[in-house]
């Protein structure tokens, strides 16, 4: 297995249910629980983090393939909202995307971006939709 197939994380107790994290990258990142469960809500959950992980995913797919095809456009934006499970372990169980772009895009480009990393390049994206429904739409904020 190459070397760049393989993944290392590395955790330690701060304080509390306050943790640290670093990977690969070697940039530290905070987690927390929420004060009622003994956190200080110092940071992000872990299950914040997760979305957060797939935000980045599928943005950074969608800016590059867009960057590719020469598309300009004034600022970009996802928002992503999710459903869990009532019970433990509470996974998330719909996951829905909402893809924002400002100025004179056009919807083709844009949307094929979106489809490409949804379907083929996000890894994250593709790891989630095993265990819950995502699903995506997209606004085009014309100027």
């Amino acid at each position: 297995m190459a070397e760049e197939d393989k993944a290392k994380i590395e955790l330690k107790k701060a304080y509390g249910l306050t943790v640290i994290a670093r990977g690969d990258s070697n940039h530290w990142i905070v987690m927390d629980g929420p004060e009622k469960f003994q956190g200080h809500s110092a940071g992000p959950r872990p299950m914040e983090v997760l979305l957060m992980g797939l935000a980045g995913c599928t943005s950074q797919d969608v800016i590059s393939i867009l960057d590719k095809m020469h598309v300009d456009y004034k600022d970009f934006r996802l928002e992503i909202t999710a459903e869990r499970a009532p019970n433990h372990p509470k996974v998330y169980t719909k996951i829905h995307l909402t893809y924002m772009i400002w100025g004179d895009v056009p919807e083709d480009k844009f949307k094929t971006a979106i489809e490409l990393s949804e379907t083929k390049y996000c890894s994250a994206s593709a790891m989630l939709k095993k265990a819950a429904e995502v699903t995506y739409d997209y606004k085009i904020f014309r100027e």
